[in-house]
């Protein structure tokens, strides 16, 4: 098997591992705070990939442990908006909204790098916002404050995604993996440290659950096959990819919360899932089907 459908494989698990994590980390902060739970997350992350990556911790140098740290911003601010949305918003909603990064991500590109995406990106980028339109737009034509924080969120892991990109084609991304998830333990830890109240040993079981479960599979795994399989993928195709992660989310939701599946969360769903297809096709457009039917005529 290619190494490039190896790691769509390994994505699409790693989605469903994601669409669950809504529902597990809603279920989990209950009344304790956000921020909290996303320091003890990032830091048994950072521990169980410390032991699997020890020969590359072994060799870390300053300028790794700086483009880790430089990943570490906008993956860290990313994460904490969402968490603050699905505290807003049903868990099935926000993992819907965050896929709003597939339409980010080509704009962002084109307005900082001046890099336009191949045609079906954009076609598959619009008919995800069409989707979140769907979805999220309430009747009164307004947003509501916990999908304004998961867009804000997005925005930050579209930033994240072309910055993983660009460093994965420069070299090796495995050494910065555990610099990067240590960083985003010491920013939660800092931000933990500075709010008021914070009862740092919560005594219900779901939380510490919800932890083991978001740090092992959600981040530990995820964000490493992330992180690799962009040397093989381009980030807009691996950010329709995550498009899969609501689809699971809304069904995770709907068995371990109880949240209703609407038909606005199953036509708006249902967009997203085809801008997914629409993004994986091999189709040619008519110039270019033209010219290639050419070519192999003049070879025969």
């Amino acid at each position: 098997m290619e190494k490039r459908n190896l790691f769509l494989i390994l994505l699409i698990l790693g989605t469903a591992f994601w669409g669950i994590s809504f529902s597990v980390t809603k279920l989990a902060i209950g009344q304790n705070q956000p921020v909290l739970f996303l320091c003890y997350r990032f830091m048994l992350a950072t521990m169980v990939l410390s032991v699997i990556f020890w020969r590359q911790v072994k060799k870390l140098n300053l300028a790794i442990i700086k483009t880790g740290a430089s990943l570490a911003i906008p993956l860290v601010l990313g994460i904490y908006l969402q968490t603050l949305g699905i505290t807003h918003t049903s868990a099935s909603q926000c993992s819907f909204v965050a896929g709003i990064t597939v339409v980010m991500i080509p704009l962002i590109k084109l307005i900082i790098y001046r890099k336009s995406a191949p045609l079906k990106i954009w076609i598959a980028a619009f008919t995800a916002l069409v989707g979140l339109f769907v979805i999220s737009i309430t009747d009164n034509l307004k947003i509501g404050t916990g999908d304004l924080y998961t867009i804000v969120g997005a925005f930050c892991f579209a930033i994240y995604l072309i910055q993983i990109e660009k460093e994965s084609k420069a070299g090796d991304i495995v050494p910065t993996i555990v610099p990067m998830f240590a960083t985003c333990a010491i920013l939660t830890f800092l931000l933990a440290l500075f709010q008021n109240g914070t009862v740092w040993i919560p005594q219900e079981h779901t939380f510490w659950a919800g932890i083991i479960f978001c740090a092992l599979f959600s981040t530990a795994y995820m964000y490493t096959i992330s992180n690799i399989s962009q040397k093989y993928i381009s980030a807009e195709r691996v950010s329709i990819i995550y498009l899969f992660e609501p689809v699971f989310g809304a069904f995770a939701a709907h068995f371990i919360l109880g949240e209703e599946i609407t038909s606005r969360l199953l036509m708006g769903g249902g967009l997203i899932f085809m801008a997914t297809l629409i993004s994986e096709l091999k189709w040619k457009m008519p110039r270019q089907m033209a010219i290639s039917s050419l070519s192999k005529w003049k070879k025969d």
